[in-house]
């Protein structure tokens, strides 16, 4: 490709890596980070892997380092409309120009270890985090809050040392790769724990606090969780959400998110525990700040209102997990509504039995539908399965 290449060229060319699938390993990535001038050496980070509510929680650390005056890198996955909205500065995303002139630098000089010299085969995931680490080094971010793509201990994003670990919460997910137990994937998430790091965690289960304890006390790193060290008390639902924090060292009263769904004051929980414990290694986020950060942060596409008259929400919940925080968020709106449609399409390689199972009995009436994508479940199973659990049932293959 030509260096006067097009955005979209690039992002073809971007896409078409996905044909090497996924390489859970580090190899690639630290030889990208070498091609690219070891960029993650340039900036200070955060670090959150989990099941669900990684990227809510890193929306939420942005937003209150933003509102405490930083200039602040965030790396997050996937993108919902355009691709630049992964890697974005103080919220403006990466100008389509510069992922132009990363990516050439990455298809002009990259070769691969395992081919001896010849090109080898980065994933999208690996060069893209490459571009994402390059574009905040360029952009003297203080500090960068970076999402796990999947699992932690061999993603792509682990070649950093953050500033304070983060692990949201642990439930079955991608088992093919992380393990098909809460165990292993817990060992898996665990990996990104850094010698003498500290890490806050919001997860729950007996078997999952061991192997993260087990992790992090052989690197000496202190260990914070939600409900023993930090939590959310005198909680009031609704479109704006208000509740207290007591925290690791510092308690505030009605604080205030518009983020809905109580799983989301989990996250926020974890967001100030995080920030808490930067704190420590001298990013100071005053009451102010933190206060305005929470209220102000925004997730897309995550129990988003888009329309009303009639309410219209959107939600990726794409594991039966998130499903059913869904499902508990959705039960809490209910004296907002008086009827329910579920609008609703699932990639095939998802676990739609489940996602199914906690969704299904909230609807009056289902329509099935597929998102347009090639590994979208076939609308015909979708349906058929559907009308196990519910009467009324209709398809139609878009979701327009």
């Amino acid at each position: 490709m030509p260096l006067d290449s097009s955005y979209q060229e690039t992002v073809d060319y971007l896409y078409g890596l996905q044909k090497h699938g996924i390489k859970l390993g580090l190899e690639n990535s630290i030889r990208l980070m070498e091609l690219m001038g070891n960029p993650q050496e340039k900036f200070r980070t955060v670090h959150i892997a989990g099941t669900n509510g990684k990227g809510s929680t890193s929306a939420c650390i942005a937003g209150m380092l933003e509102s405490a005056g930083y200039r602040v890198g965030l790396y997050t996955s996937p993108h919902l409309v355009s691709f630049t909205e992964r890697i974005r500065v103080n919220g403006a995303p990466i100008p389509e120009s510069i992922v132009v002139a990363l990516a050439q630098r990455v298809r002009r000089e990259y070769r691969g270890p395992a081919a001896g010299g010849s090109p080898g085969s980065p994933t999208f995931f690996e060069v893209t985090t490459a571009i994402a680490f390059r574009y905040f080094a360029d952009q003297g971010v203080d500090i960068a809050v970076i999402e796990v793509g999947m699992g932690g201990r061999l993603d792509s994003t682990n070649v950093i040392t953050p500033l304070v670990s983060v692990i949201t919460n642990i439930d079955l997910e991608h088992t093919e790769f992380l393990g098909t137990t809460l165990e292993q994937i817990a060992a898996e998430k665990a990996g990104i724990v850094k010698a003498g790091v500290p890490l806050v965690t919001g997860a729950t289960q007996a078997e999952v606090i061991r192997v993260i304890e087990r992790e992090a006390e052989g690197k000496r790193a202190p260990v914070y969780r939600l409900s023993r060290d930090f939590q959310p008390e005198h909680i009031a639902p609704g479109i704006e959400q208000v509740f207290d924090y007591r925290g690791l060292q510092a308690a505030y009263q009605g604080l205030r998110l518009s983020l809905l769904g109580r799983y989301q004051v989990d996250n926020a929980c974890c967001a100030l525990a995080a920030v808490e414990c930067l704190r420590g290694s001298g990013i100071v986020v005053d009451e102010p700040a933190l206060r305005q950060g929470l209220a102000q942060a925004r997730w897309e596409g995550r129990l988003e209102r888009v329309a009303q008259r009639p309410d219209i929400y959107l939600d990726g919940a794409h594991n039966p997990a998130s499903a059913r925080k869904l499902a508990e968020a959705v039960r809490g709106l209910k004296k907002s509504y008086s009827r329910l449609v579920l609008v609703i399409g699932i990639l095939g390689d998802k676990d739609y039995h489940g996602i199914l199972s906690e969704l299904i009995s909230l609807a009056d009436r289902v329509v099935v539908t597929k998102p347009q994508y090639s590994r979208a479940l076939n609308v015909d199973v979708l349906a058929a399965e559907v009308r196990k659990l519910h009467a009324s049932v209709e398809s139609t293959e878009t979701v327009r």
